[in-house]
This record gives C-alpha cells, structure tokens and sequence, in this order.
C-alpha cells in the first residue's frame, strides 16, 4: 500500500459516512438504510462504482431531501468523497466499499428509488463483457432493488459502451427510456447535471470527447 493511499483508509476507519468490513453496519444494514443510517424516509439514490463521489456529494447538495449512497470498491477513492462530504456537512450522504455483485448483502428489493452509473469502465472486448456494468446479469440487479417507476442513469464517454447498453436497455420489456443523447453538454439535458463534472469527465473532455446520456424508466411487472 502506498503511503499516500494509507491515511485515506485510515479515514475511512474512524469516518461515519463510511460503511466497509469491520464495522458493525456492515453486517446490519440491510434494509434498514432509512432507519438506522438516514434517520428519515427519505428516497435512496445510489452511484454505482462511484470512484471520488463526485456525484454523490453533487447531487446532495442540489437535493437535500433525498438520501446518496456511492458504492465503490476502492477504499481509497471513496475516501475522498468521504471527506468532501464531511467538510460540507452533508448528512445525507453514506459510502459503501463493497462490489456491485453483493448488492444482495446490503439492500433489500425496491429498497431505491434511482441508480446512476457514472462513467464506468467500456470493457470493450468480447472476453470482458460479463465485466460491463450494464450488461444483462447487471441490469436484472439492478431491477431488483430499484422501485417499480424508479429510475436509471448511465452517462458515459464510451460511444461503444453507449450504444450497447441503449439496445439492452430499448430491448428489456421493463425499461422505459425517457431521455437520451449522444452530446450531452449540446442537449436541453444538460440541465439536471447541475454542473457535476467527474475528475475523468474533464479528462475526456479535454480531448474533445462528447458525453452520451440515458435516462430509463423501470416498469417492474406484476408479479
């Protein structure tokens, strides 16, 4: 471990808004995000492989009403939304270190209102796409813990990434797509982005990469 990596983990040991292995919430959590953690009824949003939080501590800033968790693996990126959160005083907020494929672990069906899935890695060849985040296997996840109604984001560089998880999503008969774009920044779209640019947006931006957006509806059927 790096010595500029080893107090972010430290941080995360003591911080509050951080839920990883070896503290109690870990294991007591489930379904219970609203009552033990939040302390209200407000409605979950989550972001997936969130990496810093960038739009996790964005967003609950712009909607105080609504609970944030951002879910990532690295400890050492979720550190630093960690502490962005603390030093603005945001108690909607919590992080969670896990991996997306132990959702099961952690939340409870329609336990969340909206998913955003911010610039997740393209995973572009063949042998990788059991590894895209929204392939099939990933969006039936998904579909489990969203509400019926609730909603999905996926914005993205990646033109290839895009059109994949596009077919996917126009395909699944219980997605509805509300909104897309192949130029997010040129769109009337723009606008419920509030302005949240991620550290690798602006790196994509820099070399003259658009951002594709979709936002989808989830319609679950009767069961």
């Amino acid at each position: 471990m790096s010595r500029k990596k080893l107090p972010r983990f430290e941080h995360n040991i003591i911080a509050s808004n951080v839920i990883e292995r070896g503290k109690e919430l870990y294991t007591t959590i489930k379904g219970k995000w609203k009552e033990i953690y939040f302390k209200n009824d407000n409605p979950i949003t989550l972001e997936l492989a969130c990496g810093k939080g960038e739009y996790t501590v964005g967003l609950s800033k712009q909607f105080p009403e609504t609970n944030f968790i951002g879910v990532d693996i690295k400890g050492d990126r979720i550190a630093r939304g960690s502490k962005k959160a603390i030093d603005l005083g945001l108690t909607n907020v919590a992080f969670l270190r896990t991996g997306i494929q132990y959702l099961d672990e952690f939340f409870e069906p329609n336990e969340v209102d909206e998913i955003w899935l911010v610039h997740p890695d393209p995973q572009p060849r063949d042998k990788e796409e059991k590894r895209r985040l929204t392939n099939q296997k990933f969006l039936d996840i998904y579909k489990i813990y969203l509400k019926s109604e609730g909603i999905f984001h996926l914005k993205t560089d990646s033109s290839f990434l895009f059109e994949y998880s596009l077919d996917l999503i126009m395909k699944d008969p219980e997605f509805e797509i509300i909104d897309y774009t192949n130029d997010l920044y040129n769109s009337d779209l723009k606008e419920g982005h509030y302005d949240i640019v991620t550290y690798y947006e602006k790196l994509f931006n820099e070399k003259g990469s658009s951002i594709n957006y979709l936002k989808a509806k989830l319609i679950k059927k009767a069961s």
